[in-house]
């Protein structure tokens, strides 16, 4: 068979109604409970969530104002999958049964309980179940929460959700997070070359100029 000349619009996929699922998705994300984090009760179940600013660290006094009636402004989005899911050696009957969304929202209230700065009571969390065939809109809707909030943690002040890396690895540099809010015992055993705290507030500075300016 002879291969035919390259047309671009035989490749481009389109459809509405994916586009119209994501809003759903998104719509049902935004008004879902908020609850505090950690949240108090366990659950099943894998999927994405936010987290929000109240507190009074004067970093970050614009998340707390924007939050102070409604929750529509996350630091920071993240989701849950188990162990296997990128690879497909996990079932559905697993993804159900994970308790990998609790448990990351859990690991978050430990980062943030040993922050320096930062009080665990000031944030508050929303999230989304996804379960079965739902489950592989997880990286979907975790990206549109992404592209429409642009929050602080995801877009400007990288390493909030990094896990330790283990002996061997600390030839890494200190995340940008861990350079702003020191407290991760294992974030201080890496000894790369790090950005200077300087240069992270004034891109967090910057960022938080374009913040709520639509409200």
């Amino acid at each position: 068979m002879q291969p035919k000349p390259f047309d671009r619009s035989k490749h481009l996929y389109k459809n509405e109604a994916f586009v119209e699922l994501v809003k759903d998705a998104v719509r049902f994300f935004n008004g879902t409970p908020v609850h505090p984090l950690p949240p108090s009760e366990s659950f099943l179940g894998t999927g994405v969530y936010a987290l929000y600013y109240t507190g009074k660290n004067p970093l970050y006094t614009k998340y707390a104002e924007l939050n102070r009636l409604s929750y529509s402004y996350p630091i920071y989005v993240g989701k849950a999958v188990p162990k296997g899911w990128r690879q497909s050696r996990t079932s559905s009957n697993n993804l159900n049964q994970s308790r990998e969304l609790i448990g990351r929202l859990r690991e978050h209230g430990r980062s943030l309980g040993v922050a320096t700065d930062l009080l665990l009571e000031d944030f508050m969390c929303r999230f989304v179940i996804f379960e079965e065939e739902g489950s592989d809109m997880i990286s979907t809707i975790e990206a549109a929460l992404i592209k429409l909030n642009t929050p602080l943690w995801n877009t400007v002040v990288d390493g909030f959700g990094n896990h330790d890396p283990g002996s061997g690895r600390y030839v890494q540099a200190k995340s940008a997070w861990d350079v702003i809010h020191e407290g991760r015992a294992w974030a201080n055993k890496c000894n790369g070359t790090t950005t200077e705290k300087s240069v992270i507030i004034a891109n967090i500075l910057h960022h938080l100029q374009k913040v709520g300016a639509a409200t």
